[in-house]
C-alpha cells in the first residue's frame, strides 16, 4: 500500500497543481465511494428499529430453583433441565480455547438461564419451584385445576424446542400468556469490531444494543414473531415463541442482564388442548448453522455481523472455508486465498505500475522544471501539468490497486474475527489465527516485505533538504516500521495476508519490469 503514496509518483508536486487541474473522473469517482459509504451509514442509523424506553416490566425472579436438575445430551450440545429452566450448556465440539480440554459454555454459573413458562389471571400455572413428573425427556404437572401442562424437551442441533401442551380438561375455558425470561451475568465487554450484547428481531429488523448501551437505558419493542438474545463474538443465545404478537425488551438490573418476550395470551376452550412451541438456539455464530436455525427462530440467520463490507467479507470467508475443507488449513487456505485475490486484480496493478514507472522516468523533466521555474510559481503549474499532458498519467491512478485493497482487507478483518473455526486455526507455530503473532515473527516479515517491495520502488533522489521528494521518501521510510508496530496487535491470519500480498507484489514489479517497455 506504501508504493502508491510514494513520492516517485510525483505526488507532493502534482497536489500542489490541483487549484487549477479540472479533477479527474477517478478522484470524482473516489468522492462518490466516501458519499455511498457516508449515505448508507446515514440510512443505517436513520431505518433501525423503533424502540423506546421501558417505564415499567414485570421483575423477573433469580432466585434459585429447588427443583432437581436432568441432564440432555446430543452430539452437539448438553444441558440441563430444572423445571421451567435451562441452563449449563456445553458446547461439545468447541474447546474454550486451543491448549484447553474444557467445551466452550453457555448459560453457565450462578444466574445464568432461560427460563419459560406461562403467566395467566383465570388458572395456576407452574413456577420455577414446580415439581413435575418427569419421563426422560417429558415432564408432567396438574395444577390442581383440572388442567395439565405437558412438556417436551427435544434438541436438533443446536436447536432446543419446548413443547407444552396444556389440557383444559375443566368445564371452563381459560386463557395464559407464554413468556421468556433469559438472565445472564454482567461480565461482558462491548467489542468494536463484532457486534455482540442484546440482540432482537423485531418488525423484519434485526437490532443490537451493545452491552454499554444496555448499562445506561432500557429498550422495548412490540412485533410479530420476533426473537432475542444475548450474542458474543463467537456464540450467541436466541430464543422465539411461536406466537404471534410479541413484546421484546432488554434492560440490566444490578449487576444481570435480562432480555424478556411475552407472547398474547392464547384462550382454551374446555375439554380441548393447545401446544405452543419454544425453540431456544445456543452455539455458534456460523452462517450455515444459522441458517439451518432460522426454519424456527425468525431473523437468526441475520445475526452473522459481516460489517460494512459483507460484500466482501461474505465470499471471503465462504472462500476460506472452502479452501480449507480442500487443503486442510487455514494457513495455507489464507495463503491461496491471497494469490487469488492477487491474480483477480491483476490488470489494475498492472496499470499502476506500468503508471508509477512513467512517473519515476518523469523525474528529470519536473526536477528541471522546478529549477527553472522556481521562483514563478504560477508558470510552475502550468508547465508541471504540461509534462503530466505530455506523459498522459497521474499519480491518481496509482492508487486504485490501493482503493481496492482497503475494503478487502477490513473485510477480511472482520471475516477472521467472525470466523468460529479461525479461533482455533494452527498454522506453522501459530495456534490460533484469529489472535496476534505471539513471537511477532509474522509482523516482522509482513514490515520487511513491506520495505524491500518499497526500497525496489524508489529511485535515488538528492539529498537537497528543499526537494519535496527526498522529504518525503525520508518519511515514508518510516512506513514499514510504523505497519510493523500497528500489525503486530491484529490477527496473524490477516497479517499473514498482508505479507503475502507484498510477496506477490515484488514478484508481480519483477515480471512487470522484465515484460513492460
Amino acid at each position: 500500500m506504501v508504493q502508491y503514496l510514494d513520492n516517485n509518483s510525483g505526488f507532493s508536486q502534482w497536489s500542489s497543481m490541483q487549484t487549477q487541474k479540472k479533477p479527474s473522473r477517478l478522484s470524482g469517482l473516489f468522492w462518490w465511494v466516501i458519499l455511498f459509504l457516508f449515505a448508507w451509514w446515514i440510512i443505517g442509523v436513520w431505518f433501525k428499529p423503533n424502540n423506546t424506553e421501558i417505564v415499567a416490566n414485570t421483575p423477573v425472579s433469580v432466585e434459585q430453583s429447588n427443583v432437581a436438575k436432568q441432564n440432555i445430551v446430543n452430539e452437539d450440545i448438553s444441558f440441563d433441565v430444572s423445571g421451567l429452566r435451562v441452563s449449563n450448556v456445553s458446547l461439545n465440539k468447541h474447546k474454550q480455547n486451543s491448549k484447553s480440554d474444557e467445551h466452550v459454555s453457555l448459560l453457565n454459573g450462578e444466574n445464568n438461564f432461560i427460563e419459560m413458562g406461562f403467566v395467566s389471571s383465570d388458572i395456576k400455572t407452574p413456577n420455577i419451584n414446580t415439581q413435575w413428573k418427569s419421563d426422560t425427556d417429558v415432564m408432567k404437572w396438574n395444577n390442581g385445576s383440572n388442567v395439565d401442562f405437558i412438556r417436551k424437551i427435544s434438541v436438533d442441533g443446536y436447536v432446543i424446542t419446548i413443547a407444552d401442551t396444556i389440557k383444559n380438561n375443566s368445564g371452563n375455558e381459560i386463557s395464559l400468556a407464554p413468556y421468556v425470561n433469559m438472565v445472564v451475568s454482567s461480565d461482558n465487554q462491548t467489542s468494536s469490531v463484532v457486534e455482540t450484547g442484546g440482540v432482537v428481531y423485531a418488525n423484519s429488523k434485526l437490532d443490537y444494543t451493545n452491552w454499554n448501551k444496555l448499562n445506561k437505558k432500557s429498550v422495548a419493542y412490540s412485533t410479530v414473531h420476533g426473537s432475542l438474545g444475548f450474542a458474543e463474538q463467537y456464540w450467541e443465545t436466541i430464543a422465539s415463541i411461536d406466537s404471534p404478537d410479541q413484546t421484546i425488551s432488554l434492560k440490566k438490573s444490578g449487576d444481570l442482564y435480562f432480555a424478556q418476550t411475552n407472547a398474547a395470551p392464547i384462550k382454551i376452550a374446555p375439554k380441548s388442548e393447545n401446544t405452543i412451541n419454544t425453540y431456544v438456539f445456543t452455539g455458534p455464530r456460523e452462517s450455515g448453522i444459522l441458517n439451518a436455525a432460522a426454519n424456527k427462530i425468525p431473523g437468526i440467520e441475520k445475526t452473522m455481523d459481516y460489517g460494512w463490507f459483507w460484500f466482501f467479507a461474505q465470499p471471503m470467508l465462504w472462500m476460506i472455508n472452502w479452501l480449507n475443507a480442500l487443503v486442510g488449513n487455514y494457513g495455507i487456505a489464507i495463503i491461496l486465498m491471497t494469490l487469488i485475490l492477487r491474480v483477480l486484480i491483476w490488470p489494475l496493478t498492472r496499470k499502476s505500475y506500468v503508471s508509477t514507472m512513467k512517473m519515476q522516468r518523469m523525474q528529470p523533466e519536473l526536477q528541471r522544471v522546478q529549477k527553472l521555474y522556481a521562483n514563478d510559481k504560477a508558470r510552475l503549474q502550468v508547465e508541471m501539468m504540461r509534462v503530466y499532458q505530455t506523459h498522459k498519467t497521474s499519480p491518481m491512478s496509482g492508487c486504485l490497486p490501493m482503493l481496492i485493497q482497503i475494503p478487502i482487507f477490513f473485510a477480511l478483518y472482520k471475516a477472521l474475527l467472525i470466523s468460529v473455526p479461525m479461533r482455533s486455526a494452527h498454522f506453522l507455530w501459530i495456534s490460533d489465527l484469529a489472535v496476534m503473532d505471539p513471537y511477532l515473527i509474522l509482523p516482522i516479515l509482513m514490515g520487511a516485505t513491506m520495505w524491500l517491495q518499497q526500497y525496489l520502488q524508489t529511485p535515488k533522489t538528492s539529498n537537497n533538504p528543499n526537494d519535496p521528494m527526498a522529504t518525503t521518501q525520508r518519511v515514508m521510510k518510516w512506513m514499514p516500521v510504523l505497519f510493523t508496530v500497528m500489525f503486530a496487535w491484529m490477527p496473524a491470519g490477516l497479517v499473514l495476508y498482508w505479507t503475502v500480498s507484498n510477496l506477490f507484489g515484488i514478484f508481480q514489479m519483477y515480471v512487470i519490469k522484465k515484460t513492460v517497455k
